[in-house]
């Protein structure tokens, strides 16, 4: 036998070669599925709505939330803490992982604190093809502030006054 098997830790060349080639074949991957999401996200900003699909929650009908599936996209302890009625649990960072979860065939509303973090989410999951989902603008406190529940109601009687 010319060539002895040699454990790689042994042969120091060989361990080199393979760690190149290794990481060759790596950045080749993650080369080409970076250039796929970026075409996507591309592809999806070419066409998205101004408003970027949020939605204020003086839009939104007390009588709607029971119609759609609400995503809180905070932690659990925020979650557990307050919450729109009806809402699941799915954090920021986990909607692409759970989303066997989220429904494509009834409105997705998704919030966080403010705003930012399920704006992230909610690119994501529109990249991914869910063209039923609205970003709460603002998110949980500014949609507290305007009157929760009944912020349409109260946005309704101020310009009712006007």
């Amino acid at each position: 036998m010319i060539f002895k098997r040699m454990p790689t830790f042994q042969c120091p060349l060989l361990a080199k070669f393979t760690i190149s080639f290794l990481m060759g074949v790596a950045t080749f991957a993650h080369a080409d599925s970076k250039k796929i999401a970026i075409d996507e996200m591309s592809a999806y900003l070419d066409f998205v709505e101004y408003s970027g699909a949020t939605i204020f929650a003086q839009q939104i009908p007390k009588t709607e939330y029971s119609k759609m599936f609400i995503i809180d996209a905070r932690d659990a302890a925020q979650y557990a803490k307050d919450k729109i009625p009806g809402a699941v649990n799915i954090e920021w960072r986990q909607v692409l992982a759970k989303s066997s979860q989220i429904p494509k065939n009834q409105p997705v509303l998704i919030y966080c604190n403010t705003g930012s973090l399920s704006a992230q989410a909610g690119f994501a999951l529109r990249v991914a093809g869910w063209d039923n989902l609205r970003i709460l603008q603002g998110g949980f406190e500014e949609w507290k502030a305007k009157g929760g529940l009944d912020a349409h109601t109260i946005a309704a009687g101020a310009s009712a006054q006007h």
